[in-house]
């Protein structure tokens, strides 16, 4: 630009010189000026063409950031569900766990009572139950077996 303006220097007291008039010199300015009237929009027509990149690049990221965070956000939901599946399912393997030791322990104790020698004239007791030896056979005549314990996935959803 320095040299274009030293041409311009130079060519500008040529014209006066040679013309003798203040005509070459407004010509001279009004040519500089056009020129930098047609560099300042070249300026700024690139000025805003970076700038509409830069917001077409920003609106391509927002559009993927929001793909990625509804995916993440399905996954979640996914994740979250499964989580309260098994957990329900553990809900009654514990209740479940929880019966079947019972049952064990009562069990346990039938055959404590049964290997141990009979009082009461062949009358064995039994958590405060009397019960002879025929009884014995027939397990289920005994007083818990009669109580039913159901535990369902049902019961621990919320």
């Amino acid at each position: 630009m320095a040299s274009s303006s030293g041409n311009s220097n130079s060519l500008g007291s040529t014209l006066i010189q040679n013309s003798g008039s203040e005509e070459g010199l407004h010509q001279l300015m009004d040519q500089r000026k056009r020129k930098r009237m047609e560099s300042n929009r070249e300026s700024a027509r690139r000025s805003r063409m970076r700038k509409q990149k830069h917001l077409d690049d920003l609106v391509a990221q927002m559009t993927q950031l929001g793909k990625d965070n509804d995916q993440i956000l399905t996954s979640i939901n996914f994740t979250t569900q499964h989580y309260l599946n098994i957990e329900a399912e553990n809900s009654v393997l514990r209740a479940q766990m929880t019966e079947l030791s019972q049952r064990l322990d009562s069990l346990n104790e039938i055959l404590n009572y049964l290997s141990s020698p009979t009082t009461n004239n062949g009358v064995y007791e039994i958590e405060g139950f009397e019960t002879s030896p025929d009884s014995f056979i027939n397990p289920f005549n005994l007083p818990y077996f009669n109580q039913t314990i159901m535990a369902s996935a049902d019961i621990f959803q919320y």
